[in-house]
C-alpha cells in the first residue's frame, strides 16, 4: 500500500469509458489520493452534479478528470458551460484533462483553458497523481 502525503475529499471521473473509469478508480483508491470518488459517464451528468452541488461547497469535488472525446458533452463543451458556474465552484473544482487523445489541435485548445491545471494521458498512474499532488492545489 502505497503512503499518501495528501488526500483529496472528492474525486470525480468524468468519461463514457466504463473500463477506463474502473482503472482510474482503483489507481485512486489504491494510493490514497482521494477519500471518495464520483464517476461521471457524460459531461452532462458532471454538470448536473455541479449545478445541484453549487451551494454546498462540501459536496463538489476537488479534482475532475476530464476525458475530451465523449458523445453529446465532450470535455469542450463540458468546458464551456463550467465557464458559468459562480467562482465558488470554479476555485473548488480544480479541472484534469485526462484523455488518450493524440490530436496536437485538441490538446493545445484545452490546455490553454483557464480551469484546466494539467493534461495527462491515459491510463491514470501512481506517478500521475503523485505529480497532482506536488502541484499543492489543496
Amino acid at each position: 500500500m502505497v503512503t499518501a502525503t495528501k488526500t483529496v475529499d472528492l474525486v470525480m471521473l468524468v468519461d463514457d469509458n466504463d473500463t477506463d473509469n474502473f482503472i482510474s478508480k482503483r489507481i485512486i483508491e489504491i494510493t490514497e489520493f482521494a477519500k471518495h470518488v464520483e464517476i461521471k459517464n457524460s459531461g452532462k451528468s458532471a454538470l448536473e452534479y455541479l449545478e445541484e452541488h453549487k451551494e454546498d461547497p462540501d459536496k463538489l469535488p476537488n479534482i475532475i478528470f476530464l476525458d475530451i472525446n465523449m458523445p453529446i458533452v465532450d470535455g469542450f463543451v463540458f468546458l464551456y458551460e463550467f465557464e458559468k458556474f459562480t467562482d465558488t465552484v470554479k476555485d473548488k473544482c480544480k479541472v484534469i484533462i485526462l484523455s488518450s487523445s493524440d490530436n496536437k489541435r485538441d490538446i493545445d485548445k484545452i490546455v490553454n483553458n483557464d480551469h484546466v491545471i494539467k493534461f495527462i494521458t491515459k491510463p491514470l498512474t501512481e506517478n500521475a497523481l503523485n505529480e497532482i499532488r506536488s502541484l499543492d492545489l489543496y
